[in-house]
């Protein structure tokens, strides 16, 4: 997994005070999750941040990019390139916009995986017991 070490090490100063910090390796990057709520990932060149959906437009306005996955795009996650990084002050403002959000956001539901027959593989062969005659006695 690909990530900027500098930007990540901005970004654990920027968030030690704010609640209970984890990271994970997803996105091709780094996640910090935040009090169990995503909040920045860190990747080669850019973040994404999780940011309240009310300022998405004045976010892009600013030089953001709107995340699309899947062709969709995500009102309130953005990506911040390296122009938009360039002083403390600009960093400052992104982290600041994801960490005020960290504060109302929900944490996603997590899934619980129903196991099913379904769920397991199928067998590659089977085991006739006409063929058990075959097989050497004990």
């Amino acid at each position: 997994m690909a990530h900027n070490e500098k930007l990540t090490a901005f970004i654990r100063h920027a968030l030690a005070d704010a609640g209970a910090l984890e990271e994970k390796k997803m996105f091709r990057g780094l996640t910090f999750m935040l009090n169990g709520k995503m909040c920045i990932s860190v990747g080669p060149k850019e973040i994404m941040c999780r940011i309240d959906p009310a300022l998405h437009d004045q976010a892009v306005q600013k030089g953001a990019r709107t995340v699309v996955m899947k062709g969709r795009p995500y009102r309130g996650w953005i990506r911040v390139g390296p122009e938009k990084l360039r002083t403390e002050e600009e960093f400052a403002y992104w982290v600041g916009l994801a960490r005020d959000f960290n504060r109302r956001a929900k944490a996603s539901k997590k899934r619980k995986r129903e196991m099913n027959q379904e769920s397991f593989p199928k067998p590659k062969s089977t085991f006739d017991r006409r063929d058990s005659a075959s097989l050497p006695n004990d």
